[in-house]
């Protein structure tokens, strides 16, 4: 069923935040810094290290740029010095707009001596060595292509990009071509999301639950002046994605557009299952220091079907309404259904909008057999959806017995109650199979073999 990857964002989310986490979470060190080490930019090195965050040791992941790339993101001055001048009401912790590392210098005072560090070699720099590179989102997608990633790893970071692309051109009104990245198209940043994306990809991730994204308040500086939080981006990146938001009252920029475009490409849903166990967990830290810790909340989980309950308990009731599939190809799907393993198929007339006629469609099967199931559903209906829920049912004890008939031998299913009462069922196929072969009704059939249960019963 894949790795189930949930994030828990109430002290928001950023590039440095997500790739600590997921190194926290068991992501091979060593073939990260391997993957990051083909990226074909020069100025950086990886520092990956344990801190204290509110006494709490989480993963620092730090992308720590050369004099030639640094970028504003360790000014404090530059980063909110004069917001207290220029906006008394909004001066503590802001940093610069469209950062997408909390890079605050001075959260490293809690670092252990077990640091690691990685230095990257490569002489293909695509920028020009100063503060205020400006890279195309075609620039950039070119470096993604040059890593040594897997394919799925690349699609996934240029996902994230092209999110934060469509953001950047909406807030700058221009077009994705020819918005210019700034702080986004930095070096930290397009490590982080290649770092993230490779993370994931490592990881086997095939379902992320991302909570609320919270964020904070008050104003930032950028490149563009002062601007408030949430920044234009992630603002962007929210609306268009449904990503849901939640601002507290602490003031701050929590979220990122690399944090945001992060949780956006790796989403496929925003609620818990109602109970699950928790494989495995990460804490990512970020850079800044606020009224409460900025730390991100990784968890690989395993969906239960109850807290403390019996799985083998439960059943998965799969459900769709089909408006435009013919009665034959319905048929033909419920016998693929049952030949699969499904413990029942069955289909209802419903209404649906429009008062359009159709079929909703139900069907029963064990968790292993969920996957097989919504594969049928999928290739042999016209369905483009499939809810599912795990159900709790009460069975009765059963076995098999068999009686002899004038015709031969029927099997029969002997039903235990509660109040110790059996119960026998002749087996339906056994007695059509009489039927057909011995030209008996099967009246008849089903009559003998329940008179011969009688001396038993």
């Amino acid at each position: 069923m894949g790795t189930t990857l949930y994030l828990e964002c109430s002290a928001g989310i950023s590039g440095d935040m997500f790739v600590g986490a997921m190194l926290d979470l068991g992501v091979d060190q060593e073939k990260l810094l391997a993957a990051l080490n083909s990226i074909p930019v020069e100025g950086f090195h990886i520092k990956v290290s344990r801190v204290q965050k509110a006494s709490i040791g989480v993963c620092d992941f730090d992308v720590v740029l050369d004099d030639a790339h640094e970028n504003h993101d360790h000014d404090m001055d530059y980063l909110f010095g004069h917001l207290e001048h220029d906006h008394e009401d909004h001066g503590h912790g802001h940093e610069h707009g469209h950062s997408h590392s909390h890079h605050h210098g001075h959260e490293h005072q809690h670092e252990h001596d077990h640091e690691h560090g990685h230095s990257h070699g490569h002489h293909h720099d695509h920028g020009h060595g100063h503060s205020h590179e400006h890279r195309h989102l075609s620039d950039v997608l070119a470096i993604i292509e040059a890593t040594d990633l897997t394919p799925g790893a690349k699609d996934l970071a240029k996902k994230m990009f092209q999110i934060v692309a469509n953001a950047e051109a909406k807030a700058h009104e221009t077009t994705v071509d020819e918005v210019h990245f700034h702080e986004v198209g930095a070096i930290d940043s397009i490590v982080d999301i290649i770092a993230a994306a490779f993370c994931i990809d490592s990881l086997g991730v095939t379902d992320a639950i991302v909570s609320p994204l919270t964020e904070g308040t008050g104003f930032i500086r950028s490149q563009h002046g002062i601007i408030p939080i949430p920044v234009p981006a992630v603002a962007n990146i929210i609306e268009a994605e449904g990503l849901q938001l939640s601002l507290s009252d602490y003031a701050g920029e929590f979220v990122t557009p690399t944090g945001a475009a992060i949780a956006a490409a790796v989403r496929t849903r925003d609620t818990l299952p109602q109970s699950y166990r928790i494989l495995r967990s990460g804490l990512g830290g970020g850079k800044r220091v606020y009224e409460i810790p900025n730390i991100l909340r990784a968890f690989i989980i395993e969906e239960t079907s109850g807290v403390g309950a019996d799985r083998s308990s439960y059943i998965w009731k799969l459900e769709t309404e089909v408006d435009d599939s013919m009665g034959e190809q319905l048929g033909f799907a419920m016998d693929l259904l049952l030949e699969a393993g499904a413990l029942e198929v069955h289909y209802e007339p419903v209404f649906m909008k429009k008062n359009r006629p159709a079929y909703k469609i139900e069907v029963l099967c064990k968790e292993a057999d969920v996957q097989t199931m919504e594969g049928i559903l999928f290739k042999q209906t016209t369905t483009i959806g499939i809810r599912r829920i795990a159900m709790e049912r009460t069975t009765l004890p059963r076995t098999f017995d068999s009686v002899e008939t004038p015709w031969g031998e029927v099997r029969v299913k002997v039903v235990t109650l509660p109040d110790g009462t059996v119960r026998h069922y002749p087996e339906f196929d056994d007695v059509s199979r009489i039927c057909r072969t011995m030209g008996a009704t099967f009246g008849d059939v089903y009559a003998a073999a329940y008179r011969s249960i009688e001396p038993s019963k």
